[in-house]
């Protein structure tokens, strides 16, 4: 059975009760090899009750130890962001000496920064706080309009929901496509709203602003195995090329054949953990073509071939030790992993699709006030 990571939420007083819920909520829904795939366990300065920002006192019975044994520590956003305990910053600057990863949800950001972690890292906040944190820590290279960034072991989130997002990434990192996905649904939230680590997102996508094409998008998922051009779009939109192209940016932040693109990795990555398909036809299950396009598009996206991502996050039977499979209760009714097109055997010709991103090793998604 695989090892159980754990992970310390840090609640610094008064704390949002939101932020402190996110990641019990998400990483409490993973499970591997039949047990949990997380520990989260929340601790503070002073055990006992914690204030929170609505003005409740939380029974928290651990102390900042509990950082000793984590693999993972987040710091939950707080209202005394501008006057970070000096425990709590003695505390991350030791998890950062001794290699944990570090996160931050919201005004988290802000004991991260004064822990020195920061300090020539890509790295988020609130966007009402993030010229306060530009002013009072120069050295962060401070990202503008995004979800969350990653930099190397410290991940950094904007407000309130983009706390999921940054949760799901790092479902997404350790246990792989499929299991996030599960996750996601389970808690009814969108799967895949990714910018961070280099590693698994090099080309990002942003939230949707709109849902005037939300139609059209759940459409050519249905059809993503299938050479779907920006005529089909705008077909199935009943409108033309030029307005379908403004359009859709507008309310996603990418162009069409972006936004397919990402789809098609995203179905790749998952057909790789939950099938046993050759790569030439999970390359034309997943639209991406042939599989000289998938190795280059996965390898891209994840630093990974798809030979060593499915050996790292197969959930086949008899997979990897370290294969993971996320709980699949009736209640919750998730889809089911995708299943093969039909048009398998019609060998069909790969949609046009945009080059690899070439940015940096640190990209980001965009966010939306």
């Amino acid at each position: 059975m695989s090892r159980v990571r754990r992970v310390a939420v840090i609640a610094a007083p008064p704390v949002s009760m939101f932020n402190l819920a996110i990641p019990e909520m998400l990483f409490g829904k993973v499970e591997v090899d039949g047990g949990p795939g997380y520990e989260t366990v929340i601790c503070a300065p002073d055990p006992g009750p914690v204030t929170t920002s609505g003005g409740l006192d939380l029974h928290v019975p651990r102390g900042l130890d509990a950082v000793e044994d984590a693999d993972t520590v987040i710091l939950a956003g707080s209202g005394s962001y501008h006057d970070p305990d000096p425990r709590i910053i003695d505390t991350l600057r030791r998890a950062g000496a001794a290699g944990k990863r570090i996160a931050s949800i919201c005004t988290g950001s802000f004991a991260l920064a004064a822990a020195g972690l920061l300090d020539g890292r890509a790295a988020t906040t609130y966007w009402a706080y993030r010229e306060l944190l530009a002013e009072r820590h120069p050295a962060v290279d401070l990202q503008d309009d995004v979800l969350f960034v990653q930099d190397g072991p410290v991940l950094t989130s904007s407000g309130y929901a983009a706390g999921i997002d940054l949760c799901l990434h790092v479902i997404r990192t350790d246990h792989g496509a499929a299991v996030a996905n599960t996750v996601a649904r389970l808690a009814l939230v969108a799967p895949v709203r990714p910018g961070g680590q280099a590693q698994f997102t090099l080309t990002p996508l942003p939230p949707e602003r709109g849902a005037s094409f939300g139609a059209t998008r759940a459409w050519a998922m249905e059809h993503l195995d299938e050479p779907l051009t920006l005529s089909d779009l705008a077909r199935h939109a009943g409108v033309s090329v030029r307005t379908l192209s403004r359009r859709f940016h507008a309310e996603t932040g990418v162009s069409p054949l972006q936004w397919l693109l990402h789809q098609r990795v995203e179905r790749a990555k998952e057909l790789l953990e939950t099938t046993a398909l050759p790569m030439d036809l999970l390359a034309r299950a997943s639209g991406l073509g042939t599989a000289d396009s998938l190795r280059q598009h996965v390898l891209r996206r994840t630093g990974l071939t798809p030979s060593a991502y499915r050996a790292t996050f197969s959930r086949l039977a008899g997979g990897t030790p370290g294969s993971a499979v996320a709980p699949r209760p009736e209640a919750a009714a998730p889809s089911p992993p995708p299943s093969l097109p039909a048009s398998l055997s019609a060998s069909p010709s790969p949609s046009p699709l945009p080059s690899p991103s070439a940015s940096g090793a640190v990209p980001v998604a965009s966010m939306s006030r």
